[in-house]
Formats: structure tokens, sequence, C-alpha cells
């Protein structure tokens, strides 16, 4: 399902902060390159993610999911001078691609780059963290906002994407996915220690603020 019109989405572009070289770069080479591209953030909603960033002023990021780096550097983009980024991503096999795209930024130094199982590394990273994106294997969403809400500051923010799994979470008979990704939205909805709202943005964002 697409939200919005293909003009409205080239308005929003048209009046948004552009992409740098180094993104533009990433999103050609990734949908050249990888299989299903779309899971990179892409312009508009790299564009949300360094707003949010900036807003925040982030001493300390948690991204769970990878991918190739595209939304790691639009995160990264509003921690402050001694801020660092925690990644985690499962795919080893695009491990080339990421640390290659990740040394060509100014941030290279503030990215810190986890392959492995995040429900594993989360508990090992010491850090109190100002924003966590969950942006990986549906099926652990769960899991893995249990193991960042503790990690996570008061007035810190989660963000969680494909929370609208392309409209399907409004459907009555769903598949083993969808129902997931309601039953989180449903979770989180429930979750009194936070303030919360769903931006329709590409998929679905999820913000939830921890009080």
């Amino acid at each position: 399902m697409e939200f919005i019109s293909e003009g409205l989405k080239n308005y929003l572009l048209k009046y948004c902060d552009p992409e740098d070289e180094l993104l533009k770069t990433i999103d050609r080479e990734t949908n050249l390159k990888v299989s299903m591209p779309r899971m990179l953030s892409g312009h508009y909603q790299g564009r949300v993610l360094s707003m949010l960033s900036n807003m925040v002023r982030p001493s300390c990021i948690l991204e769970i999911g990878t991918f190739t780096g595209y939304a790691t550097l639009c995160l990264a983009e509003g921690l402050t001078e001694n801020g660092s980024i925690h990644t985690i991503d499962v795919n080893a096999e695009l491990e080339d691609m990421v640390r290659a795209n990740f040394s060509r930024s100014t941030f290279h130094d503030k990215i810190i780059y986890h392959l492995g199982d995040a429900i594993r590394i989360i508990p090992e990273i010491e850090e109190v963290f100002d924003i966590v994106f969950i942006d990986a294997d549906k099926k652990n969403n769960g899991a893995y906002y249990s193991l960042a809400i503790d990690k996570l500051r008061s007035g810190g923010i989660i963000i969680v994407d494909n929370v609208l799994w392309s409209g399907k979470v409004l459907e009555r008979k769903t598949d083993q996915n969808t129902a997931i990704i309601a039953n989180f939205n449903k979770m989180v909805t429930e979750d009194h220690r936070v303030d919360k709202l769903i931006l329709p943005v590409r998929d679905g964002l999820f913000i939830i603020r921890k009080r």
C-alpha cells in the first residue's frame, strides 16, 4: 500500500534537506547490488531520523539493524561531539560494504559496528542510550524493545520502523508477520512507561518517548 501519491512524495523531497553525496552513493549501490533494497531508509525517512537525532542531541545511540548503513549515518548527524552510535546486524555478507561505507563518512570514528545476535549483544553494551532505532527482524521487536528500554534514559526515544506493514495491520485476516507487528503495536500502546505515536512515514515509524 502506498500511503501518499508519487507526486506528493516528490513534493516532500523537494522541501526537505538534500542527502549528502555519500548517502546518495549508498542508496544507489544498495539498489544495484543488494537484495531487498527497499529495506534501506532512503532520502525522506533518513531526513526524519536526522531531524529527530538533531533535536535530541544524543550522546549515545543504539541501532538494531544496520543493513547497508544509510540510517546509521543519518542518526549519527545529531550526535554530540564525543557521542557514539552502536549499530548491530546479523548479516555478515554485507560487512565489507558496510565497513567501506562507514570508512568514507566523517562519523567513522563515532560508529561501533557489531555483527551478531542483537539479543545477545545488547546486554553486553554498557551504555545508557538517548535514542534507540529498531529496524531488524520483526519477530523480535518485542524482545529488542524490552532490552532497549531498560538501557534508555528518561526522556530518550525509541524509534521502530515498519509498524504499518504496508497497511496490512488494517486487515481482519492477517498473516503471521502482520500479527506479530500488530501485537507489538498493541504492547507499546499499553505500556504506561512511555508516550507514543505512529508517524505515517514510508511504512510507519513508531516514536516512543520514555517518561
